[in-house]
């Protein structure tokens, strides 16, 4: 869970510095600001950025999500060796 409250916060930190960064921009260069365009240029910029910004958090956080899911995996065919076990000894009685 810590992993992707660190990813999420520094992808959400990227994302406001990106759009702050375009809004300023945009407004030194002229008066008027397209909000919308503003936050499509600073989501293209974010993404391209935490392209190669963030790729240590995006591991570690992938690397937890593969744990979890390994993990998840083995208790599970560890419930269904069982059950099987368990079906197999009720089907050996008359």
């Amino acid at each position: 869970m810590k992993e992707f409250l660190v990813y999420t916060g520094l992808r959400l930190a990227l994302f406001l510095g990106s759009f702050a960064l375009v809004f300023g921009i945009w407004f030194a260069v002229s008066d008027e600001v397209p909000i919308v365009w503003a936050v499509v240029m600073a989501f293209i910029i974010s993404g391209v950025g935490s392209y190669f910004l963030l790729s240590v958090p995006r591991e570690a956080f992938a690397r937890r999500v593969e744990t979890r899911a390994n993990a998840a995996s083995a208790r599970f065919d560890e419930m269904r060796t069982k059950e099987d076990a368990d079906d197999a000894t009720s089907s050996d009685q008359p």
